[in-house]
């Protein structure tokens, strides 16, 4: 969770603190606060750290003790299990489906909810996917603008998903993928102001839900249907469980800063194949923001700690950098309103990672000259 500076809102150790030191390594976004390093580390280390410029925190500096602190190898796997990890529902395995012999495979249909600036259509056709048709739920009319305009018309926009029925459901299906992820606002903990997954924005979750039942197949249809639901890591335990037991299943928690330049960690709910399989790079895939620059800029930064909706969010370090970004223009459309757009867009390497798997069962252009995804900073190119 990163307050408005790009640094974690809370102490690394205690995930607390009144007052807290940052760390002045500008590709690191932890603090530790004072409490913490008088008691583990030692008497007066907080005001040792004070006259260090820069000071580096224990996650930074060299494998040793430090105190009672002690930086563990594997430090990374153990806070993905954390996440990963709700022992508390246990649900029963999704149901597997059988790959589909070749020629027997069709283009895809997809239901695409709160689409946003179309990622997902993204990934299809940049993995070779053919794609039947692709229904997109979305009312921002930016998000509609960079869709319409970077895949001239390919998809079909139908608004708010509110006003959706079964009737619709009938008459545009059947779908082989529902993917959605409904405003996180109302659920995000980094929200003082959130009315949780019943009130606001929270409720969207539930139009997903009923589309969800409406497009799954009816009883003795025997094809392959999958779907992908995504929301904020940072949401309160109860909004997190009841999500699952609607959905009866577990997330996956995927942090795009594995296979792209920014840090941005989601809960992912579904039954696509693989969703829990081991991520890594590609060779197209960039993973530092260097890579995702043009020729003749220069990034401050390895990797982008945040992408939000909001602009002083991506001032990065005690010095309060703006990270060096460039967002190309489509119909016009301002800074701050592209600023908004990529902080709720999905990654797309992400995206890529959990659809490649549906090549077993859909038909794709085996030699298609596929251009290279541009990766972590390929949402950026979209709009």
């Amino acid at each position: 969770m990163y307050d408005d500076d790009g640094y974690q809102s809370y102490c690394t150790v205690c995930c607390g603190g009144r007052e807290v030191l940052l760390c002045g390594n500008a590709n690191c976004c932890r603090c530790f606060c004072v409490e913490c390093l008088d008691i583990l580390v030692g008497a007066g280390a907080s005001n040792s750290a004070r006259n260090l410029d820069p000071w580096r925190c224990y996650m930074c500096q060299p494998l040793q003790p430090y105190g009672v602190l002690k930086r563990r190898h594997d430090w990374s796997m153990k806070l993905q299990e954390f996440f990963i990890n709700d022992n508390g529902q246990e649900f029963e395995s999704p149901k597997t489906y059988r790959a589909v012999p070749a020629e027997q495979r069709r283009p895809i249909r997809v239901l695409s909810l709160f689409d946003g600036i179309a990622t997902g259509y993204l990934v299809l056709r940049d993995l070779g996917f053919k794609v039947d048709h692709y229904i997109a739920s979305e009312v921002c009319e930016d998000s509609i603008s960079v869709g319409v305009v970077r895949h001239e018309g390919r998809i079909q926009y139908v608004h708010d998903v509110r006003n959706i029925t079964r009737k619709n459901i009938e008459e545009w299906g059947p779908f082989d993928l529902v993917i959605g992820g409904s405003p996180c606002n109302d659920l995000s903990i980094v929200n003082p102001a959130r009315k949780g997954l019943y009130e606001g924005t929270g409720r969207l979750f539930f139009e997903f839900y009923r589309l969800l039942s409406e497009a799954k197949p009816k009883e003795g249809e025997d094809r392959p249907f999958f779907w992908m639901f995504e929301n904020v890591v940072a949401m309160g335990v109860n909004d997190k469980r009841d999500i699952s037991r609607f959905l009866e299943c577990n997330p996956v928690m995927i942090d795009a800063i594995e296979v792209s330049a920014a840090h941005r960690a989601r809960y992912f709910w579904g039954n696509l194949p693989g969703m829990n399989r081991p991520r890594c790079a590609s060779g197209m895939d960039k993973l530092e923001l260097q890579d995702c620059l043009e020729h003749g800029r220069v990034a401050k930064f390895g990797k982008v700690r945040t992408i939000t909706t909001r602009a002083n969010s991506i001032k990065q370090g005690k010095d309060q950098h703006f990270p060096d970004l460039w967002l190309p223009d489509v119909s016009n459309m301002g800074r701050g309103a592209r600023q908004k757009l990529l902080g709720r867009s999905w990654s797309v390497p992400v995206i890529r990672h959990l659809f490649a798997p549906l090549k077993d069962y859909f038909a794709y252009e085996e030699d298609l000259d596929l251009h290279p995804l541009a990766s972590s900073n390929h949402e950026a190119e979209e709009i």
